[in-house]
């Protein structure tokens, strides 16, 4: 009895049998999560960090006080070195860490009284818009700057944190209200104070950036505690290092990427005592600048203040700011009141980060001698006698997570958001840094499961076609 089947076709269904194993195989768990720097994605290896809060308070003032691990502190920002004849800048922002180590460590506090009803339930979700600067999806800077009110009146370059009711539609950064709306949007509390603590920009001279987040993230009203050391029309710095009380007129490259200036060191330039650039000074490769210069900020701008040092040893940075509980600032700052209840939310960058490459918390309660998540204490004295007995915040890696995708059909939990049920109620810190980078790598994720699925259902019909003809061949016809 003769078969119908040849050793060849044999071999042919053997081998649609395999290759639709095979395809299985290589695109079953193949990992999509991966840095790419050209869609502005870099995950950092480690997706949480704790973040230790103290907070206490006289008949005048209010001070907080954070601590958080870092390898190394963060004291430089960007600068300038001489190269080749001219200056150049260095330690522009990039997806991640900045590879030379110039971005300066921060820490930051959103704060409200209550006016803001939506961010004591989703923190600083609420903030983070379409169109936001180093999202893989953002907004055209010629864009941004073309805009009558964003751009022509406020200078933005980039958009940035804004509060939802600030636009006419929250899925087009480009429909803000009306001015006179956003003016009585302020005159009724509805912005975020933000405080703004920078390791090089604010840390050496004792200050904080004191900002407000509405439209846009604003600097409060008057000067600020930073200016640019760059002229444009020279192409060149606008101060040095004054050589006769610092030794030197510039830093060295290779010390300012090394790590070996100390936070003792003056690696900072200070308006007074820095001394104008002299361009014949006898510039050689390496000289490196600042390029930023460092003020005594003014007005609004001058409300937050360092106590002491913020400093860093043995791998942890410990930073404790002070304010007025009342600035008479009321359109810029929270006015916080004895027995008052607060909503916060802290963010640090670490490891040269900037932009969105930060760790994020989730809303905290904050209670002026009442019960919240942290409580602060109400002392006796000029400053407060600081005890080992921290609030531990947990900070996690946020993502790309915005709040329109949260209101989103492609947000499960849209709806609960739309009962005003908070962030807790459905979610813990653990499963949002997951979240975080799936939302990053959604479109990655449904390509992946698609092709394992095709690949499934090929092996399936390869199975049964192999398994037919095998059973044809020991039947014999």
């Amino acid at each position: 009895m003769k078969t119908s089947n040849s050793p060849g076709g044999l071999l042919a269904v053997v081998a649609l049998f395999g290759g639709a194993l095979l395809l299985s195989w290589i695109t079953h768990g193949t990992g999509v999560v991966r840095d790419d720097p050209k869609r502005n994605i870099s995950i950092p290896k480690q997706l949480t960090v704790p973040l230790q809060v103290q907070a206490a308070y006289n008949g005048s003032d209010m001070f907080f006080r954070y601590r958080w691990p870092a390898e190394k502190p963060g004291i430089f920002h960007d600068v300038v070195m001489f190269e080749d004849g001219k200056w150049v800048t260095k330690g522009k922002a990039v997806p991640g860490s900045e590879p030379d180590g110039l971005h300066e460590d921060r820490v930051a506090m959103m704060l409200d009284d209550g006016s803001v009803p939506e961010f004591a339930r989703y923190g600083g979700y609420l903030v983070i818009g379409p169109g936001i600067a180093t999202f893989t999806e953002h907004a055209a800077g010629d864009e941004v700057k073309a805009h009558p009110y964003l751009g022509k009146k406020l200078k933005q370059e980039e958009i940035s944190k804004h509060l939802p009711q600030t636009r006419t539609d929250i899925t087009d950064w480009a429909s803000v209200q009306p001015e006179d709306t956003l003016k009585a949007q302020r005159a009724a509390g509805y912005f975020l104070d933000l405080w703004h603590w920078r390791g090089h920009r604010s840390n050496p001279i004792n200050m904080s950036d004191d900002q407000v987040v509405a439209e846009a993230r604003l600097g409060d009203a008057g000067k600020s505690s930073a200016a640019s050391n760059w002229d444009g029309e020279l192409k060149q710095p606008k101060l040095m290092f004054n050589s006769a009380t610092t030794g030197y007129k510039a830093l060295k490259w290779d010390d300012v990427v090394g790590g070996k200036l100390s936070q003792d060191s003056t690696y900072f330039l200070r308006d007074g005592e820095a001394v104008p650039f002299d361009p014949a000074a006898g510039w050689q490769n390496g000289d490196t600048l600042p390029r930023r210069i460092l003020r005594t900020p003014e007005e609004s701008m001058a409300d937050i203040a360092v106590q002491g040092k913020g400093r860093w040893a043995d791998g942890f940075w410990d930073v404790t700011l002070t304010r007025k509980l009342d600035t008479g600032h009321p359109l810029d700052d929270k006015i916080l009141k004895d027995q008052g209840a607060y909503a916060v939310a802290f963010a640090i960058h670490r490891n040269a980060t900037g932009g969105r490459w930060h760790y994020v918390s989730l809303p905290a309660t904050l209670g002026l001698g009442r019960d919240a998540h942290i409580v602060a204490q109400k002392f006796d004295g000029a400053a407060p006698v600081w005890k080992d007995q921290w609030t531990t915040v947990e900070l996690f890696y946020p993502g790309q997570v915005s709040w329109p995708h949260l209101n989103s059909t492609r947000h499960a939990g849209a709806k609960f958001i739309k009962q005003g049920q908070p962030v807790t109620t459905h979610h813990s810190v653990s499963q949002l840094k997951h979240y975080g980078i799936e939302a990053e790598f959604a479109s990655d994720i449904y390509s992946q499961w698609r092709w394992t699925l095709l690949a499934g259902l090929a092996l399936i019909v390869a199975f049964g076609f192999a398994l037919n003809q095998l059973l044809k061949r020991n039947a014999g016809v």
